[in-house]
């Protein structure tokens, strides 16, 4: 009966520990190598409020096909992208070729 008692107080401190946890919220955008000076600035207002909102970002180019080729260019748009965030957050990983994608994680300034 005791040790039912322990179980019950330990499942109640694990819960109520677990629901004071800060859940971190990932959101993703998504460039070609070539994507448009239109297109970028929309997804990039996209990006801004996903950070003002305290989210993470997970920006990445997506090579298909052939476009493998233009790795440089993915990079280029990746470290615009992180230049012109700069005030809303900083940057956790640099650019990363893994496949076919390039990824960079972008972390929300604290306010």
């Amino acid at each position: 009966m005791d040790y039912k008692k322990f179980l019950y107080e330990q499942k109640k401190r694990d819960k109520a520990l677990k629901s004071k946890a800060t859940k971190v919220i990932v959101k993703e955008i998504r460039f070609g190598p070539q994507t448009d000076d239109h297109d970028y600035e929309f997804k990039k207002k996209h990006a801004e409020k996903f950070l003002k909102e305290g989210a993470k970002l997970k920006a990445f180019v997506f090579f298909k096909g052939r476009s493998i080729v233009f790795k440089e260019q993915g990079q280029i748009l990746l470290l615009k992208l992180a230049q012109d965030l700069e005030e809303y957050g900083k940057v956790e990983q640099m650019p990363r070729l893994e496949g076919k994608r390039m990824t960079m994680f972008i972390a929300p300034k604290k306010k």
